[in-house]
């Protein structure tokens, strides 16, 4: 990467994007065979949380452990970005004191601003517009499973949200045909969705959105869903339900994708809404392996920004 930060996988280039699964491959595969060379020795990550997560907590810190670095953990009340101190300050404060900083925020501006201020990197856990290490860790587990991105198809089905953004970054990267089905007042911002059909001429990727979840999943090689409310929309709660139903990933939606379809969900799943314990604990389910490559892919992202 030639980039200080990972803010969104919309700055990388394609090849870019692939070396990084390749680097996740290669260090996943060195950690199961003895553990990780200590790459980051000496290295901190600062960890800025306005909100709560099992996975980016954890998947960062041991991440950095592996590689021989050290992770700390800022709790929301303990900054209050923008509130008690500005973001600008809290990025110059922390670049004097670490080596990297990684924020899951809920105003993608305030990533920006970190990595505008910052003068060490940034990474992206999470934003309301984005989610860059979700979809490099999806990208790693579709190409250890399948042993390749190029002509993948990749059915989303659910809510356009942050995490939609960033498999239309990704996937429009490296090849995948992603077709993604929402409900109308729910797609993906206009602005991402152009972005990716741009990128996937170049690539021979294909960007289609459908309001049928079972045209969406008809032949494909994955069926994705996410959670119909997301954190911060706690009072869209209701309507959601009452909308979202009918793009459930059921057993009924699997047989409409065919026998080959497998299926992946970022976590945390809201199970009896977005996914059905059938589905999500079935012989199809690809939920836990993608949960760990979590881990396995921010350690790439980690030596590719903090190993120089």
């Amino acid at each position: 990467m030639t980039r200080k930060d990972l803010v969104s996988l919309a700055d990388l280039a394609s090849g870019e994007i692939r070396a990084l699964v390749e680097l996740a491959v290669s260090l996943k595969s060195e950690w199961a065979h003895g553990g990780n060379a200590p790459r980051l020795a000496g290295k901190t990550l600062a960890m800025v949380f306005q909100k709560p997560s099992l996975r980016t907590r954890v998947s960062f810190e041991m991440g950095m452990t592996h590689l021989g670095g050290r992770a700390m953990y800022i709790a929301p009340d303990e900054i209050k970005l923008g509130q008690r101190e500005s973001t600008p300050d809290v990025a110059r404060v922390l670049s004097r004191y670490v080596h990297g900083i990684m924020a899951r925020v809920f105003a993608h501006a305030d990533v920006l601003a970190l990595a505008r201020w910052a003068s060490v990197p940034v990474i992206n856990g999470l934003s309301d517009y984005d989610h860059p290490c979700q979809a490099l860790a999806d990208l790693l587990t579709i190409y250890e499973k399948l042993g390749r991105l190029d002509g993948v198809k990749l059915a989303y089905v659910g809510d356009g949200n942050n995490v939609l953004h960033a498999l239309l970054f990704g996937a429009a990267a490296v090849g995948i045909h992603l077709v993604a089905a929402t409900p109308e007042g729910y797609d993906p911002l206009r602005e991402a969705v152009r972005f990716a059909q741009a990128r996937a001429v170049e690539t021979g990727a294909s960007v289609r959105l459908v309001r049928d979840p079972r045209e969406a999943v008809e032949g494909a090689d994955v069926v994705y869903t996410d959670t119909w409310t997301s954190m911060g929309q706690e009072a869209e709660a209701a309507v959601r339900r009452q909308v979202f139903p009918p793009y459930q990933v059921n057993a009924a939606l699997l047989q409409a994708a065919g026998p080959q379809a497998r299926v992946m969900h970022c976590l945390p799943a809201h199970r009896g809404e977005e996914i059905t314990d059938e589905v999500a604990d079935g012989p199809r389910s690809w939920l836990f392996d993608q949960a760990e490559n979590r881990m396995h892919a921010q350690k790439a992202v980690l030596v590719e920004l903090l190993e120089r």
